[in-house]
């Protein structure tokens, strides 16, 4: 499985990072049809061009945290774009989206429900969203300095406690892939996976290019860590059959997919886990990394923040006013809360706070009135009145 990616180099470190042994074309006598590709001296090296394609106006950003829809480069052969010759064996590296958007969705790209980030090995010629795209040859390779995979194999844990490790390439000499200080674009060894893309058009015509990586079942390699790994291409010759579509049969183009044999990684702290946190600490060792601030938060959530704590802060208040406790009230108020009364033997009582007389305590005195007044004079029955309000 890859669910977060790492590539801090821009559109001309990538190039210079991609750079190929450049291949020559031979064909077979006449009759033949097939072609021959040889790779040239491993001195003569060939750079990819760039092609920076519209993708509805977004573009790549060079970051320690890439996570899906983010657009990425991604390289493909250049016969997908040319039918010259010399373009047969050439490669192209393009930014694409991760996450594929299936050719046939209608609406808006971001909208069509899907998890494409991976694409299983096992169900890609069964399944409608991969077998076309492939039967078509829109084979790709995701390029990225390391992939960051959270150690799922074992105890079960919640999420929050997995420990995530960045995966990468051996590299050579002194060189540490998260210390760009030791290497350059020329000399680093990115790691390649293969994948495979397709085009969505919008109403207006305009494209997005959009990309799975392709997964199967963990080696020994990695199956300590996670049950998915991705198909990882480590030789140039892995690279030329995947991406060759136009010589390489399907079949031959899936035989090339196997485990990879030399990966290392380490642990990183689990501010990765946050795809919003694109600082450079992220793919380094956890020993390494500093405590991070933490991310900006959205200015909605924070005023929403803010007005919880105040109507929190409000109850409390309420709840710890000692106001109500008689102890603490001021004279004034306790002259309201308590009713003083002088009983018929000359002593003095005080009652709990007065009700606040309700409407059928009204009806219930009048109606007693009423009763007790007989056919006795208005004045009279005012006062009986009078005197049954008062008693309640």
């Amino acid at each position: 499985m890859c669910g977060r990616t790492c590539l801090t180099l821009d559109p001309d470190q990538v190039i210079c990072a991609c750079k190929y042994p450049k291949q020559t074309v031979k064909k077979e006598p006449e009759g033949e049809e097939q072609i021959k590709v040889k790779d040239e001296e491993i001195s003569s090296m060939a750079t990819p061009e760039w092609r920076a394609e519209f993708n509805l106006g977004r573009r790549y950003q060079a970051s320690y945290n890439i996570a899906p829809t983010d657009i990425t480069p991604v390289i493909v052969s250049a016969a997908h774009f040319s039918d010259a010759p010399e373009q047969k064996c050439a490669r192209v590296v393009m930014p694409m989206m991760w996450g594929m958007i299936p050719f046939w969705h209608k609406g808006d790209y971001r909208r069509h429900g899907l998890t494409t980030n991976n694409c299983r090995l096992e169900h890609l010629m069964d399944s409608k969203l991969y077998r076309g795209p492939f039967k078509r040859g829109q084979r790709c390779v995701v390029i990225c300095e390391g992939f960051y995979e959270w150690q799922t194999a074992g105890p079960a844990k919640k999420p929050s406690e997995r420990e995530a490790y960045l995966v990468y390439v051996p590299q050579d000499g002194n060189a540490k892939i998260y210390d760009k200080s030791t290497w350059s674009p020329g000399d680093v060894k990115l790691l390649r996976m293969a994948g495979l893309f397709d085009v969505w058009e919008d109403e207006s015509g305009d494209k997005m290019y959009s990309y799975s990586i392709i997964t199967f079942q963990s080696s020994k390699i990695m199956s300590w860590m996670h049950y998915r790994m991705p198909a990882i291409l480590e030789t140039e010759q892995q690279m030329n059959d995947w991406l060759d579509f136009k010589r390489v049969t399907d079949s031959e183009a899936l035989a090339t997919l196997r485990p990879a044999t030399s990966l290392k990684w380490h642990r990183v702290a689990k501010m990765v886990n946050n795809s919003r946190n694109k600082s450079e600490e992220c793919n380094k060792p956890i020993e390494l990394a500093a405590n991070p601030a933490k991310p900006a938060m959205n200015k909605t959530m924070m005023a929403w923040l803010n007005v919880r704590k105040k109507r929190e802060d409000q109850i409390k208040a309420e709840q710890s006013d000692p106001s109500g406790d008689e102890e603490y009230a001021p004279a004034e108020k306790k002259s309201v809360l308590n009713k003083r009364r002088i009983s018929s033997d000359g002593s003095e009582s005080v009652d709990s706070p007065a009700k606040r007389p309700r409407f059928r305590d009204f009806k219930r005195a009048a109606a007693l009135a009423q009763q007790n007044s007989g056919g006795g004079s208005s004045d009279s029955n005012e006062v009986k009145s009078a005197e049954a309000i008062e008693s309640l």
